[in-house]
């Protein structure tokens, strides 16, 4: 490395979602989301809430990308982030120390952050909790970091196997988070009426005693199957 780099890089201006698309996708199933989008979108699925009882949200994303064992870069993207925004940790899966605890979490309710999310460890789950946030994490540990930089803030990284970037929309709840990149904000709010409408149909013919789909049936009878007992 020629020289060392900034202890902070920082976008503060980045595209964000307009407030009609956020509000149709509030109270949207991420199982719908992922269907609108061809049944990809969802962060690895060790990413989980810390309490499934607060971890519903729709927000406008912002990322941060602090270094192993530091997390600097979260406090720049508390300090860019808008009210209702959530802020994404990336820490290349790192278990080494937790990245944030409970008066990170604290500040955020503070700032009006909707949600944490990272694909690293949290600590404080005691002090935690009865902040109210919704908090998806890999894990707990005790363990602390440091703050020394470097890090981003408000741009692209990769996390729970995703690319986000900064403006993105995230969709969580108890099944999981998905994150909308900006060119599918359009596409999935015209589809959801159809996956809606898809489900709902489904639901109510397995009520009423659908014990198998027909075309699974019609292809078991067809020479596209072969029986071999």
């Amino acid at each position: 490395m020629i020289k060392d780099p900034p202890l902070l890089t920082v976008r503060r201006n980045f595209p964000r979602p307009a407030e009609a698309v956020l509000r149709a996708l509030r109270n949207v199933p991420t199982g719908f989301i992922v269907d609108c989008m061809n049944g990809r979108g969802a962060l690895d699925y060790r990413i989980k809430p810390l309490d499934p009882n607060t971890c519903k949200f729709v927000a406008p994303i912002v990322t941060c990308h602090p270094g192993p064992g530091d997390n600097l870069a979260v406090f720049a993207a508390l300090e860019i982030a808008q009210r209702g925004d959530a802020i994404f940790i990336a820490t290349d899966t790192f278990t080494k120390t937790a990245v944030a605890g409970d008066n990170m979490m604290a500040m955020g309710r503070n700032r009006g952050i909707a949600g944490f999310v990272t694909d690293g460890l949290l600590r404080d789950i005691d002090g935690i909790l009865p902040v109210g946030l919704p908090a998806f994490c890999m894990g707990i540990t005790p363990n602390s970091c440091t703050r020394n930089g470097p890090g981003t803030a408000g741009m692209p990284v990769v996390m729970g196997g995703i690319c986000v970037d900064a403006g993105e929309i995230v969709v969580a709840d108890r099944d999981g988070v998905v994150v909308i990149p900006h060119d599918q904000f359009d596409h999935v709010v015209e589809t959801l009426p159809k996956v809606r409408e898809a489900e709902e149909n489904l639901a109510r013919r397995v009520r009423l005693g659908l014990d198998n789909i027909e075309e699974v049936r019609t292809l078991l009878n067809s020479d596209r199957t072969e029986h071999i007992d």
